[in-house]
């Protein structure tokens, strides 16, 4: 079994962080929280477990988060970490970008593995798609990588205090305007259960039967890339895929999904999948648990009623 490491978690002013956690307790020895933001996103970090939370202060009024990173940076390289690890998010690059900087290293995505090699950092990455893996090593710095941040932080008891520490942001950095965006609530990460659709799907108006099944089974709704970002049927929240949601229920049906890498990439932790497809052929089927082959018009009336049926 590989050492532990020491490992540092960027917070860039939201707690679903509940996934870099997860990740960094896999092969972690002690874990810090950096939190740049609110003080409530500190204390709901400091319930997760972690051993340490240092919180840079309030952020004055307009200032964005990313106004802090020269001082995340420069407490990573005080503190000398083995890995850190931040919220692939636009706030979160920003802050391990400074972090990079100061300690002359990249920064990595698609990392699904780190292990403590002697004094080395061995990292596993997902390239292509999900198709290949490689394995990289950092010497002489930290591991950073920017990570899906998964949901919200699970408390596991006592709240570790919140460190506060003196921070100065940059003064050249301003919020001008801040535009309210449709409230979609919805944390597929999370999710025990998860029902998605693909272009199976012949009209938007038919999503209603796809929501009724979702309803049947207690999941949440996905779809994949092209309802979100090609006909804007669903919000880009709920694609999942290799640059949308990573997913890990104990049960995915797969709804009208060809099944193509880019989006197997994004559902491929999950315990179970199930899928409908009309096309006997389709990828999804090589990488299902259980394979239904028929019309989705015919197949998820069935599949409600049958989910409705008293037992």
């Amino acid at each position: 079994m590989s050492a532990a490491i020491d490992t540092w978690i960027i917070v860039a002013d939201d707690a679903a962080v509940g996934g870099l956690i997860e990740f960094a307790r896999m092969r972690a020895g002690r874990l810090v929280a950096v939190v740049a933001g609110r003080k409530s996103v500190a204390d709901e970090v400091a319930t997760a477990g972690v051993d340490r939370v240092i919180w840079l202060g309030q952020p004055p009024e307009a200032t964005p988060v990313e106004a802090f990173a020269p001082e995340v940076a420069r407490l990573v390289g005080e503190g000398l970490p083995r890995a850190v690890l931040g919220p692939d998010t636009t706030a979160g690059r920003a802050l391990l970008g400074a972090v990079a900087v100061r300690c002359g290293g990249p920064v990595f995505t698609r990392v699904s593995a780190l292990e403590l090699d002697g004094d080395r950092v061995v990292l596993t990455r997902i390239l292509f798609g999900g198709i290949a893996e490689c394995r990289e090593s950092v010497d002489g710095g930290p591991a950073i990588l920017a990570l899906p941040s998964g949901g919200h932080v699970i408390a596991t008891g006592i709240p570790t205090p919140v460190e506060q520490v003196e921070a100065s942001p940059m003064t050249n950095a301003e919020v001008v305007d801040r535009r309210s965006a449709e409230l979609v609530s919805v944390d597929l990460p999370s999710a025990p259960m998860v029902v998605g659709i693909g272009r199976g799907l012949k009209a938007q108006a038919d999503l209603t039967l796809i929501e009724e099944l979702a309803t049947a089974l207690g999941a949440e709704l996905g779809c994949s890339r092209p309802l979100a970002e090609g006909v804007d049927w669903m919000p880009k929240e709920r694609y999942i895929g290799i640059s949308g949601q990573h997913i890990a229920p104990r049960l995915y049906m797969a709804v009208g999904i060809s099944g193509q890498l880019q989006h197997m990439f994004g559902a491929r932790d999950s315990e179970v999948i199930v899928a409908v497809n009309s096309d006997a052929d389709a990828p999804i089927f090589a990488e299902c648990d259980y394979g239904l082959v028929g019309d989705l018009y015919r197949i998820v009336p069935a599949l409600v009623a049958a989910l409705k049926t008293p037992r």
